[in-house]
């Protein structure tokens, strides 16, 4: 009489019950997923026995496979928590230890990283200073909470200012002439103009309109910080209001743009020729008013929040209303997801079974995109755990009864006379 099939059976429902068991108790683990266990037959090895006159010496779990399938996200109200919605792992660093994880719950550290409740760094593609993604060696992430720089309008980034207005074609003419910028009625219609200096120091240009014919002509000054008058040119208009000739007119701005305290070098300045584009600009009747207008420059601002996109794109908002990136999350895949070493605290190793990681962008290729101010739920199903804990627990029975039945035939054979 053998023993052995019933002891691994109950060996085997002892193991999956261990399996299952893990998984019920991680059915609230961010980014957990849940784990198979795969049996197999053993036969003991034999040079007579062949075909049907084998018999079979009971079960072994031959390995347990994780379910990388994907769980639900939930939304939550921290701008770290990160999900990932398809495939890929988050990469990781401490100690120059690199893992992997689906686990996005991460918060920024006392010296700006990015990092999950076991100091382990989110790592990803880091932008240049002037915010520009270059994919990279993945390196850990850093908030830089530096002031972004102002700019002084006129810059070539910030290109040419432009202003969109409705000059009215039944205006009058200005009753004095010539145009005094301290006189009202001397032009026709004004509006004033924000712009910035190299120190982000705010000035501002009053630019006057004054009709001089009524054929649609009309001239165009301008005032820096209420002194300094200059002329820009002029504006013509069709019989049907439209702009036409040059729409966009060079600012030539007095060598008093600029910022001193008694020195004789400038501490800031502003740059001293620009161009105001009126290009769209209209001439019908009806009030004179400034429909659209846009100036490059800007003033110093501190970092007030970091957004996360679906590309990974870690962008810093700044309080003069400026954003610029800071750096690119990136995700890894592998070959056989199955092949990587559990760690524990949600974290996950490379192995040659495994096969290398491959570093990438999220959404680019096979990787899934990300979503801030989410969680990737645990993708065990409660309800499967359940039935297959009975069922586990059925073969668990069943295989005691055979040692059962195996016990009384011993027993039987033991009390023959």
């Amino acid at each position: 009489m053998s023993f052995q099939q019933g002891l691994s059976g109950l060996n085997a429902s002892s193991k999956g019950l261990d399996v299952v068991g893990n998984n019920v108790a991680n059915s609230s683990t961010v980014g957990y997923k849940s784990s198979a266990a795969h049996f197999s037959d053993v036969y003991a090895s034999s040079l007579s026995g062949s075909g049907a006159s084998q018999v079979g010496i009971g079960t072994t779990m031959s390995s347990v496979f994780q379910q990388f399938t994907q769980g639900n996200i939930t939304t939550t109200n921290n701008t770290l928590d990160i999900a990932i919605n398809g495939n890929g792992f988050f990469k990781v660093s401490r100690d120059n230890i690199i893992a992997y994880t689906r686990n996005g719950q991460f918060h920024t550290s006392n010296q700006g990283y990015i990092e999950n409740d076991q100091g382990y760094r989110l790592m990803g593609y880091v932008a240049t200073p002037t915010g520009q993604i270059v994919p990279s060696q993945p390196a850990e992430i850093q908030i830089d909470t530096s002031n972004i720089a102002p700019r002084a309008t006129g810059t070539a980034v910030g290109g040419d200012s432009t202003m969109v207005l409705n000059l009215d074609s039944n205006a009058k003419l200005p009753t004095v002439t010539p145009f005094n910028f301290s006189n009202p009625s001397s032009y026709t219609y004004s509006t004033a103009q924000t712009v910035y200096d190299t120190l982000g120091v705010e000035h501002n240009i009053t630019y006057y309109f004054v009709k001089t014919s009524t054929a649609g002509q009309w001239d165009v000054h301008a005032t820096l910080d209420g002194a300094n008058p200059v002329s820009m040119g002029s504006l013509n208009f069709t019989t049907g209001g439209q702009l036409t000739g040059t729409p966009a007119m060079p600012i030539s701005l007095p060598t008093t743009w600029a910022i001193t305290t008694g020195a004789t070098t400038p501490l800031g300045s502003g740059l001293p020729n620009w161009r105001l584009d009126f290009t769209g600009s209209t001439s019908f009747a009806g009030d004179s008013t400034v429909n659209s207008q846009y100036q490059g420059g800007y003033g110093q601002g501190a970092l007030s929040s970091i957004s996360i996109g679906a590309d990974g794109i870690v962008q810093g908002n700044y309080s003069n209303g400026q954003k610029k990136n800071l750096a690119q999350i990136v995700l890894t895949t592998f070959v056989n997801s199955n092949g990587l070493l559990n760690l524990g605290n949600n974290l996950y190793q490379s192995t040659s079974t495994s096969g290398g990681g491959m570093d990438g962008a999220p959404k680019a290729g096979s990787r899934g995109a990300l979503q801030a101010a989410a969680i990737e739920e645990s993708n065990v199903d409660l309800t499967s755990e359940l039935v297959n804990m009975i069922t586990l627990q059925r073969n668990y029975q069943a295989n005691a009864q055979t040692i059962k039945t195996q016990d009384q035939i011993m027993q039987a054979l033991v009390n023959l006379r």
